[in-house]
């Protein structure tokens, strides 16, 4: 298990999916809006999380916030949950010799 993993907080990632979705509030300039926060959104993700995880869901990130109308998915919570769910769990069986 690779132990320099960044794990991003909960509130972190929500944080960051709020502030995508925040363009949809700006009618007209939201879509603007979102070609200045993709490339910032998709380096944040990738310092968040690193690694291969980091660049495939900032390449991801990058691309669900420059097309229009796909700013409500929650790039950065979807990964946390992963992270979650994937997370190795110790071996509680000890191996007899």
């Amino acid at each position: 298990m690779n132990m320099n993993r960044n794990n991003p907080t909960l509130i972190f990632c929500l944080l960051m999916d709020l502030i995508g979705m925040a363009t949809f509030a700006l009618p007209g300039i939201g879509e603007f809006g979102d070609l200045v926060w993709a490339p910032i959104s998709a380096f944040i993700f990738y310092r968040a999380f690193g690694g291969w995880k980091g660049a495939f869901g900032g390449l991801f990130n990058f691309v669900e916030e420059a097309l229009p109308f796909t700013d409500f998915i929650p790039t950065f919570t979807i990964m946390w949950v992963y992270q979650r769910v994937t997370r190795r769990q110790p071996s509680s069986i000890i191996p007899i010799r």
